[in-house]
Formats: structure tokens, sequence, C-alpha cells
């Protein structure tokens, strides 16, 4: 069970030595513009594969599918449904998940986005027992990797998942020979990592610059940190923290030169912008935003939002 390229090495790692039987993914989307219908990577991945795909609405409402298929496991990761107990305890070796941090820190939908946001120096995976509370159940390996300055939201999906494929027939052998050393969690040392809002995309300059440059990391590149500059939204894909201060207060444009532009931040601290994406247009290097539409719209001093 799962939707998004993360869960597509674990697929791929499974197949080699099991049998899938079924793959539960989300619904089909559909792309209104260019009017074509988008399968979800796991779907892609099953119908390559030649098995059999199942894609409820709704996973607590429409089940017996799942019910009625001859599995030992259930193995989830990124599905993006909660999951009913008549599902999770119907396997001899019930189901078990695949989650992008450390648990019990950062339950919920969005732990990768989150440990980059909030500056975070280590992640990891975290393979346990699903739960009837989200997240919550009983742990039964975890690995840890180090998060880089370098490293962005895309770069993280990709190293963890990896990491849970290399992970995940441990567990299984673990589980069918009982040698795991299965762990509670701790829930005095419970955070969460909720799923992104439009919100949280909108970028702060009353935070320092090294939290800007955290949160533009963080949501590169899906959905994307914005700010606004004369009412346009202008999405940051690049950013890096420049080596001087200023006096301006936040959220002013502090200097423009051939390759950036500079926006002031909290405690006189600076940022400097790289890459980003006007409205219905690609992503751009910033110096070819200062060399053309940017010309009407960058000034020092000017304010943005």
């Amino acid at each position: 069970m799962g939707t998004p390229q993360f869960a597509v090495p674990i697929l791929n790692k499974l197949s080699e030595k099991h049998e899938i039987v079924l793959v539960v993914t989300q619904p089909d989307q559909y792309n209104s513009r260019k009017k074509t219908v988008i399968y979800s990577p796991v779907k892609q991945w099953a119908l390559d594969n030649n098995i059999e795909v199942f894609q409820p609405l709704s996973i607590r409402k429409d089940y017996q599918k799942i019910l009625e298929t001859q599995a030992d496991i259930i193995i989830t990761a990124a599905y993006g449904q909660i999951v009913g107990t008549k599902i999770l305890n119907y396997p001899k070796y019930k189901a078990i998940n695949v989650h992008g941090s450390l648990l019990p820190k950062y339950r919920g939908g969005a732990p990768i986005q989150r440990s980059i946001i909030n500056g975070d120096k280590e992640t990891g995976i975290t393979i346990m027992y699903m739960d009837r509370k989200m997240d919550a159940g009983d742990i039964l390996l975890q690995r840890t990797i180090p998060i880089t300055e370098s490293d962005t939201q895309d770069s993280m999906f990709e190293k963890l998942s990896i990491l849970g494929s290399e992970m995940i027939e441990e567990v299984l052998e673990g589980l069918v020979n009982e040698t795991l050393e299965i762990k509670k969690q701790d829930e005095k040392l419970v955070s969460y990592a909720y799923n992104l809002t439009k919100e949280d995309e909108l970028i702060n300059f009353n935070n320092t610059a090294y939290d800007v440059f955290n949160q533009i990391r963080g949501l590169n590149s899906n959905p994307g940190a914005y700010f606004l500059l004369e009412d346009i939204q202008i999405k940051v894909y690049n950013s890096r923290v420049a080596d001087y201060s200023t006096n301006m207060a936040p959220g002013n444009i502090v200097k423009i030169n051939k390759k950036c532009f500079d926006i002031s931040c909290k405690d006189g601290t600076v940022i400097s912008i790289l890459e980003i994406q006007l409205p219905s247009k690609n992503k751009i290097n910033a110096s070819d935003f200062i060399n053309g539409s940017g010309r009407k719209l960058l000034s020092v001093g000017a304010k943005v939002n």
C-alpha cells in the first residue's frame, strides 16, 4: 500500500524475493489543463509488473477486496489514507509501515519536509507495526542518516526511500524468525509533522536567513516556498545565506547583482535568492529574472511579503 515515488524502491526490493499479490494506491488524478489522467508512481510500477491494483476512494469504507486477498503481510509506504483495524489485523504478520522519520519524532504526513524546515541534522527510517493511532505502533527497526545543507526535500525522499528498501528484507526475516528487538515508542518524546498547508509555503522574512534557507529547501520541489512582490507570487527553489549583514528591516531587497538578489531577514541576516518561478512559467535562475522581467519589479529597498 503506497502512492508516491518514495514507495517504488521498496516495491522493487520486495519483488526480488516475494510475491506481491495486490498493490493498493490512491485514486488516479486528472490534469484538467492537459486533459490527461495521472497514475501514481506505485500504480505505474504495478502495471509495468503485471500486478493487480486496487484504488478505493476511501479505504475505511471500501476494503473487502483486501480482506479477500490471500496475503501474509501488508506493507505500507506513504499510502495517504488512514487504514482501519480490520485491515491491519487480518494478515498472519499483520501490517507494517515504512515511515520517514525517527519515531516517535515526527508522526504524521510530512516528516521529511518538517525535518529539513526545522534544521535537523539527521533523520532516518522507522519500520513499525501499524496501529489505530497515527504512526504509534511498536518499532521493528530504525536506521539514521544525516541531513546535509545541500539536501532538499527531493534528495531526502530519494535517500530515505533507498534506505527503507535496504531495511525491509531484514524486517521480514526478523518477523518470520522472531529475532527482532521490538520496542514501544516513548510517548513523552512524541512530536508531529502535520501535512503542509498554504501558510507553510509563504516565506516569513521575520525569521533568520538560515531558517528561510531551510524552509526553501524543505519545500523544494513540491510545493515550493514563495513570497509576494507587487502581489506577484514568486516561488523560490534555491537560495543561500549571504555572508554579510544589513540594517534594513526584514523583508526588503538589500542588493541586486548579476547572479542573485538579496532580501533582509531577522537579526540583520540576509538570504540570497538563486532560483525562482513566476506564475505559469518555468523555473529560471535568478540571473535570468534580473535581466528579464525582474528589471521592472526589482529595486533596492522594495518590500516583499
